[in-house]
């Protein structure tokens, strides 16, 4: 191989490690971010709480832990607004933000295991829950935020199906494997089964950069890339003031109740799976967590594929109503059925239908949440938007908590109906931003650019 081939050979091998240059690179990387996001989820959504219903655990308990677990996720506005106003730009935008979380979340699972938390101590479980969430928002916003600096509006769709199919991916892989782990092993060997993945896609993350320039690692040379510099806020005023003026608009704060609906039945479901499982259908937590993760997987393939096509093909507003009037159904189906929980067949359709009408509404919808982020705040403001849902997600796991006060799960799933009757209602009578006018160079300019002002109708 001449000087001149070896040079050429670098240069690509650089280039293709830069997520400005290389829209493959882009969609795979938010991918395989999303499924180290699911890891975590998959671990204290569906295993811990399918194993502690089979260990004796009350609606009350297995609500207390999610609720504590899902808390993180409705206060992680505040890590928008301080990702806005903090990085260090020679390493990019998000991705110190990024290598920062995985490594807390690394370190939290590693004490999980140390500490080893018993299915009666729903304390010390919820705040192990709390924390490990805690990190994970932190990636969770970052990696929104590189999504919205990053992707154009031509592959925002395609985007979509790939984060939301990861992450349904990533739970499914957390869910059965650390559930087969805490049946065999011991909860201890799920934390650090967990712990070694994300270690692994860290050091991914470490091999990347954002834009051409930037620094791989601290100690590498590079500098501040020219787009970033010129879209960073460096006061808090600017950062809340523009935040709270793209919030507040019309259309915005209409957004807002169909976010909270997605929410709220992810809430409710994902403690009521492990709950009907044990309860009415006799499962043991290995089958429970089997049958979680099988689906979750299925999920994450509708994600990947329909997902992306169908946002593109329908828009993001058909789509979600599509999406929404599926749940309706399947929620009159459980509510008429109630005799019929007992049923492992019914049981089953009612997981894997609402594991991929979760993915698909959230693939489908988050395109409309983009076009509404202006890109001096995207961080703050697409995580206000994904803190609403975090929000349902919490209210949802209070109402599961006070299922026995209500009557039994099915008033709750009565809430689940109501909240998508109201998002379905909202669909149908706002107009919702669409994707912004095409022009003759669409979908080529680079990625490096300014992102297109929002479009707001």
């Amino acid at each position: 191989m001449t000087v001149a081939d070896s040079t050429t050979t670098h240069s690509t091998a650089v280039h293709r490690a830069i997520l400005a240059e290389s829209r493959r690179l882009r969609l795979v990387t938010l991918c395989v971010l999303y499924i180290a996001q699911g890891v975590p989820i998959g671990l204290f959504w569906f295993a811990i709480p399918a194993w502690m219903a089979a260990n004796g655990a009350s609606a009350a308990d297995v609500g207390y832990v999610l609720g504590l677990t899902a808390l993180p996720w409705t206060l992680k506005l505040v890590n928008g607004f301080i990702m806005d106003r903090y990085t260090w730009l020679a390493m990019g935008r998000r991705r110190i933000w990024i290598i920062g979380a995985q490594v807390s979340m690394i370190g939290l699972l590693v004490a999980g295991a140390i500490v080893r938390p018993q299915a009666g101590d729903i304390v010390l479980l919820g705040m192990l829950g709390f924390l490990v969430n805690m990190a994970t928002t932190f990636q969770d916003v970052a990696v929104d935020g590189l999504a919205v600096d990053i992707t154009h509006e031509d592959e925002r769709a395609r985007a979509s199906g790939m984060m939301f199919g990861g992450q349904s991916i990533g739970i499914a892989m957390a869910t059965a494997m650390t559930g087969m782990a805490i049946a065999r092993f011991g909860p201890s060997a799920a934390y650090l089964l967990a712990a070694g993945f994300i270690a692994l896609v860290t050091l991914y993350v470490l091999w990347l950069r954002e834009r051409p320039g930037e620094r791989r690692l601290p100690w590498s040379e590079g500098q501040a890339h020219a787009r970033n510099l010129a879209v960073k806020l460096d006061a808090w005023s600017p950062i809340i003031c523009t935040s709270f003026r793209a919030m507040i608009v019309p259309v915005s704060l209409l957004w807002l109740p169909v976010l909270l609906a997605r929410g709220f039945h992810y809430g409710v479901f994902t403690g009521a799976t492990p709950l009907i499982a044990t309860g009415d259908v006799g499962w043991d937590e290995e089958a429970t967590t089997r049958l979680v993760g099988t689906a979750q997987f299925v999920g994450g393939i509708i994600g990947l594929t329909i997902g992306g096509w169908v946002g593109d093909r329908l828009g993001a507003k058909r789509s979600t109503i599509l999406v929404l009037a599926g749940f309706l159904v399947l929620t009159t189906l459980m509510l008429a059925g109630t005799a019929h929980w007992k049923d492992p067949g019914l049981f089953k359709l009612f997981v894997f239908a609402w594991v991929s009408f979760d993915v698909l509404l959230a693939v489908v919808s988050l395109p409309i949440s983009m076009r509404l982020c202006s890109p001096s705040v995207a961080a703050t403001q697409f995580t206000l938007y994904m803190a609403t849902s975090n929000l349902g997600i919490s209210l949802g796991a209070a109402a599961l908590g006070l299922s026995g006060t209500l009557g039994g799960l099915p008033p709750v799933f009565g809430l689940v109906f109501a909240a998508h009757l109201l998002g379905l209602v909202l669909m149908l009578v706002v107009k919702y931003p669409g994707p912004a006018p095409a022009d003759a160079s669409a979908g080529l300019a680079p990625a490096q650019e300014p992102a297109p002002i929002p479009v707001h109708n």
